[in-house]
């Protein structure tokens, strides 16, 4: 396993964001019960149920992962929430083949090696590695969300069509809140990118390029002043602003 206690820090009222392996996921709170966005890597699994115990919970009180994407470093550690607590895992109808065993649509190997010659890229992939990229890679058995409005989960989050890094790319919208978990449509660091702040992930790690850049028109609709990125660290401003920062 890789890191045990990672920062967890509340970053909105009864929302939690929490670190990985270069990556990250967020625990939605009311009373007892937990929502889970994203899990990590699946060497993060150790760190995911620090971080749900730091907040003073149980494993059993995640009701429920909602998952960005099927790329295993964003559900290897719903793998364990299921297989030991029975944990149900969610996400868009479009990524259900690639976690039943059919084509990822995922950067290889191939892709990534022409950036090793980057130190910082380097030790990314061996951290990474680490962490469980090269597999075997085990999949939660995964539920398709509701078609349309807010899920009866802590959090009330809604799901938001973000097509494009994948085919059933979903961010994840908290009205309460004003808050929106982007997952990989909108990040704000990457070890591969030589910039922070909001910007899209390099082109290598998206299935339709072209596709992604058009998705950031539904993040930029919503009033929302709050962004946790899968990857990076959150950013407080108005969303709209987020994307025009990541246009340019």
């Amino acid at each position: 396993m890789t890191r045990t206690t990672p920062p967890v820090h509340e970053a909105a009222a009864g929302v939690f964001f929490a670190r990985g392996t270069d990556v990250n996921w967020i625990l939605l709170r009311e009373g007892r019960d937990l929502t889970l966005i994203d899990s990590g890597w699946p060497g993060d699994a150790d760190a995911l149920l620090a971080s749900v115990r730091a907040l003073g919970h149980r494993p059993e009180d995640v009701r429920a992962v909602l998952l960005t994407h099927a790329h295993i470093d964003h559900m290897g550690g719903a793998v364990h929430l299921h297989q030991r607590y029975r944990t149900p895992v969610f996400l868009h109808q479009a990524e259900l083949a690639q976690t039943g065993g059919g084509h990822k649509q995922q950067a290889t190997a191939a892709d990534i090696a022409p950036h090793l010659w980057k130190p910082s890229a380097l030790a990314w992939s061996l951290r990474i590695v680490r962490a469980g990229a090269l597999g075997p890679h085990r999949v939660p058995p995964a539920l398709p969300l509701p078609a349309t409005g807010a899920l009866d989960l802590p959090g009330r989050p809604v799901p938001v069509p973000c097509h494009g890094h994948t085919s059933g790319h979903t961010a994840y919208f908290l009205p309460a809140i004003g808050a929106v978990a982007t997952g990989d449509a909108l990040v704000t660091a990457h070890p591969l990118s030589r910039t922070r702040g909001p910007q899209l992930l390099p082109k290598l790690f998206s299935h339709d390029p072209a596709a992604t850049a058009s998705s950031l028109d539904a993040l930029a609709a919503l009033d929302a002043g709050l962004v946790l990125p899968g990857h990076g660290s959150p950013w407080h401003g108005p969303v709209a602003d987020a994307v025009a920062a990541a246009r340019e």
